[in-house]
């Protein structure tokens, strides 16, 4: 194995492009701004929930909450610790502020202010000082449906999330209402990607919205760069329950639509021991761990990352660091 100044030196100039949104890509990102500088998160545009969901009904705007999380994962230097916990401040009461995160209010501001929703990430990755870039995967304002095994349409990211139209009925697909093309500089970055992360991530919610975009999934299949799929810990309750890896991978496949059809290149997958104590938390939630069935994950790809990838704490989550460093070997 190479010294770690080795490998450092040798991801410095890759470009690395995080498709994504949510909590998982927060984390991907939080681990990898401190590996390359080359760091692009494209973020999907379907959050139609609590702040998000008020401030894009209101304004007519993008969804700010997860361009937001992506600007905090990225913001890099010590001094700017005040400003990203002002970002993170949710208010507790007040009429119509309740709930509002400020970093989503400033992110509106900045809008109306700039006259659009570029130019205001832009100005707030000057204010946290990112390493790195944001972008919206697409500027069309479009909502999440998912089309269930009975035909039933849900409509909205959050109603899709937390279910409760059809709980126990599954996901027969998802589309874009109205349908959405790419934003030109993801379309850039793509093809000049080196390596392009998907996932961690609900899969319907955060994953599959971005492969929705017309656009996104034609430059993935013709990028030279290899693709991974960083699987989640725990399935979700009423959108992926029951999965195993190779649902999640036969899933991503199916929305890339490659002709000829483009498998993911690696995948990394978590395999560790439970605490009994934090697993009962879960089945609380009917939440339960992925399934890894090791003869079929291996045939799914050339390459399967198996681990502990996860961070010691009250919550089954993914440690940003040693994500990183899998990430990073398959450079």
């Amino acid at each position: 194995m190479l010294p770690g100044y080795l490998v450092e030196h040798m991801t410095a100039d890759k470009k690395i492009v995080v498709i994504g949104g949510g909590t998982g890509t927060y984390t991907v990102l939080t681990g990898l701004k401190a590996h390359t500088p080359k760091l692009t998160a494209v973020v999907s545009m379907a959050d139609s929930g609590g702040s998000t969901g008020r401030l894009r009904d209101e304004f007519g705007i993008l969804p700010p909450g997860d361009v937001r999380r992506a600007l905090l994962a990225l913001s890099d230097a010590p001094e700017q610790l005040l400003l990203r916990q002002l970002f993170e401040y949710r208010f507790k009461k007040g009429n119509g502020l309740s709930g509002h995160s400020f970093g989503n209010l400033l992110l509106t501001a900045l809008t109306e202010i700039l006259g659009n929703e570029v130019e205001a990430i832009k100005e707030a990755g000057k204010l946290l000082n990112i390493k790195g870039e944001v972008l919206p995967v697409t500027l069309t304002k479009a909502h999440l449906v998912a089309r269930l095994t009975d035909g039933t349409l849900v409509r909205g990211e959050t109603n899709i999330d937390v279910r409760i139209v059809g709980p126990t009925l599954k996901i027969l697909d998802v589309f874009l209402d109205p349908s959405s093309s790419i934003y030109p500089p993801v379309q850039q970055v793509i093809s000049e990607a080196d390596l392009i992360v998907l996932g961690p991530g609900d899969l319907y919610t955060s994953i599959i919205p971005n492969l929705l975009v017309k656009g996104v999934s034609e430059a993935i299949c013709q990028s030279s760069a290899k693709v991974v799929y960083v699987c989640n810990i725990m399935n979700k309750h009423g959108e992926t329950d029951n999965f195993s890896v190779e649902d999640y991978v036969r899933e991503i496949e199916k929305y890339l639509r490659c002709k000829p059809k483009k498998v993911v290149d690696a995948i990394i997958v978590n395999k560790s021991k439970y605490p009994r104590s934090l697993l009962k938390k879960y089945e609380q939630e009917k939440a339960y761990p992925v399934k890894i069935d090791f003869t079929n994950v291996n045939n799914l790809s050339p390459q399967v990352l198996v681990g502990d990838f996860t961070r010691k704490e009250t919550l089954l989550r993914h440690d940003p660091e040693k994500l990183a460093r899998a990430i990073t070997s398959l450079l």
